[in-house]
């Protein structure tokens, strides 16, 4: 029989038409309008994605306890990603009258509990418990961040193993896509015009929407980019200018120098994102800030500059630390200004006074991105903005413009006309070589350790709803204050204005000077010069080409060439400069064949 959910009284005793916890009164639109659906057809697989933020745990609880009320099910088991977030699962229900066992491991589960939440992890090491317990009662199973359940081979066939049996399975994730193409259990996967499988929802609720109703924040991205020099393992020193187009490992490089805590960057933009976190604060009196680190001692010297920056004590959750749980749940609770964590606090946790963050890791997939800045979206009431400080990295600077993307698990990667992706691959590889004869040491035996040398930071644009705003400016400058001083509480309409009216401001005050005379800091946006990835290779393939040609004028080998070009242009090897860089080298070499005629 197909019933429809129209009204609370469909809903549990326990449950009368009201969430759980969280800002709304009653179920939000879009999980009604999931409830109502899943309630029609009464599928046993259902695939919510809703963006981080949203209320995922509301509607699967609001399900939960209407299946439970309905006798459709005995029992529910939640299979979380970590402990921290087992255990939130179960507080969360335990308001609503479900009692689950976050502790359970083995053996019969007692009768005052109404199931269990347990991790990916546990799942993985004892399935056929698990497939023992949902056999024996009729089971609802909430896969929460589904998306887990592919990061090994093994968490998916343990997941496959254990709930094949359950009467119900309710997958759940706000990332509904993987940097790899492992297969996700109990999705399903359908095949577009183009040959390729990609995974579809039963209900999805995305940022763009979510944003439109006020369920969650906007964010403004703050990029800073800056000068950076470091040493490589093959002991050569190399500077570089942070978001000029490079090599991908120039990009790892130079990244890793920004984030090194003994710089100036770091400093820089800790600074700066307090000075932000206090003006969200005049609106929001508890807003509080977070950096993710990408290990352990990054973690605990940011703490330590905050302190010097701040002179208060920043939390630090480390994700090995037995208290780690606890102390984000005190910081949850408290109105502490800056929290420091490795990854923990990168997904699902709900600490919803967190409006601005410090993304200071290398970490580089889209999941990873979209699950970090779903800490600070979720919005308590109406106007809050969330501001996040990021380094001025392309593929960054790409995840934050398609913030409002909605994007589907692929199963398939799309077939390539040959085997490299990128079409100058062997121009690039042929050039490496030839610099590589006189130009590069290749022995492991002799390399060096990474080192970051030093960097500084210069606040370098603001993104918003897939826009650019501002220009480049010092850090403590009047042009960065303006942007670090928009008020806390906006409409998204309003930040947008607000944005376009701040970047007018500084144009105009920046027009009175000649280009000639203007430093590259002082210029807006539009008229810096920018080079694409692709412009750069081609920029490599014209210099290549040009030392080829003037091997055969010089009868000097390549690597000699390219030794020279180095030692009179300066700069490091070809794979890692600049535009700039190899258009003075194609210059000099243009140059010395001119000559030669």
């Amino acid at each position: 029989m197909t019933t429809t959910a129209t009204s609370s009284h469909h809903l549990s005793p326990a449950f009368p038409g009201r969430a759980p916890w969280g800002t709304a009164g009653k179920l939000r639109a879009w999980q009604q309008g999931a409830m109502e659906k899943y309630i029609q057809e009464q599928p046993r697989d259902f695939l919510a994605v809703a963006t981080p933020g949203a209320g995922k745990t509301t509607f699967a609880l609001t399900l939960a306890s209407w299946l439970l009320h309905h006798h459709v099910v005995q029992q529910v088991t939640v299979v979380a990603p970590t402990e921290h977030l087992k255990k939130q699962w179960a507080a969360a229900a335990a308001r609503i009258g479900i009692k689950l066992d976050p502790d359970y491991s083995a053996g019969p589960l007692s009768k005052e509990y109404d199931g269990v939440a347990i991790t990916y992890a546990g799942v993985g090491v004892r399935p056929m418990l698990h497939r023992n317990r949902s056999e024996q009662r009729k089971t609802l199973v909430i896969l929460d961040e589904i998306h887990h359940a592919g990061d090994s081979k093994s968490w998916g066939e343990a997941c496959l193993e254990a709930f094949e049996p359950a009467t119900r399975r309710l997958a759940l994730t706000g990332t509904p896509f993987r940097s790899d193409t492992n297969p996700i259990p109990f999705v399903t996967y359908e095949e577009g015009n183009d040959g390729i499988r990609r995974s579809s929802a039963d209900y999805t609720y995305g940022y763009g929407n979510a944003l439109g109703d006020g369920v969650v924040r906007p964010v403004i991205f703050l990029s800073y980019s800056g000068n950076m020099r470091w040493r490589t393992k093959a002991g050569d020193e190399i500077a570089a200018r942070l978001g000029e187009p490079m090599t991908k490992d120039a990009v790892s490089q130079a990244w890793r120098t920004a984030l090194d805590a003994k710089g100036e960057w770091m400093p820089n933009v800790l600074r700066a994102a307090d000075r932000r976190l206090t003006e969200v604060r005049k609106s929001i009196p508890d807003a509080g800030g977070l950096v993710i680190a990408s290990d352990q001692d990054s973690a605990r010297s940011y703490a330590k500059l905050i302190r010097e920056i701040t002179g208060t004590k920043a939390t630090v959750v480390l994700s090995d630390d037995t208290g780690a749980s606890n102390r984000i749940d005190e910081f949850s609770e408290n109105t502490d200004r800056w929290m420091v964590a490795v990854r923990m606090v990168s997904e699902g946790v709900d600490v919803p006074r967190l409006a601005v963050g410090v993304y200071a890791t290398t970490i580089s997939t889209p999941l990873f991105f979209a699950q970090a800045v779903g800490r600070f979206v979720r919005s308590r009431r109406r106007g809050e903005t969330a501001s996040v400080f990021l380094p001025t990295i392309p593929s960054l600077l790409g995840f934050a413009n398609e913030m409002e993307v909605e994007r589907d698990h692929v199963l398939d990667k799309p077939k390539k006309a040959g085997e490299d992706e990128d079409p100058y691959a062997e121009s690039e590889k042929e050039m490496a070589e030839a610099e590589r004869q006189q130009d590069e040491d290749t022995g492991e035996q002799d390399m060096l350790p990474f080192e970051a040398l030093e960097s500084d930071a210069v606040f370098d644009r603001v993104l918003y709803n897939s826009a650019e705003f501002g220009m480049q400016a010092h850090p403590g400058s009047e042009e960065e204050q303006d942007y670090l001083g928009i008020p806390g509480l906006l409409e998204p309409d309003q930040v947008q204005l607000l944005l376009q009216k701040r970047q007018a401001r500084q144009i105009a005050h920046s027009r009175k000077r000649p280009d000639t005379e203007a430093d590259l800091l002082e210029l807006p946006a539009e008229r810096r010069p920018v080079v694409s990835h692709k412009e750069l290779l081609e920029l490599r393939k014209q210099l290549n080409t040009m030392v080829g040609a003037y091997v055969h004028q010089s009868g000097k080998p390549h690597g000699v060439i390219h030794t020279e070009l180095r030692r009179v242009c300066g700069g490091p090897p070809s794979a890692e400069a600049t535009a700039g860089q190899i258009r003075e080298r194609i210059k000099k070499v243009q140059e010395w064949a001119t000559r030669m005629r």
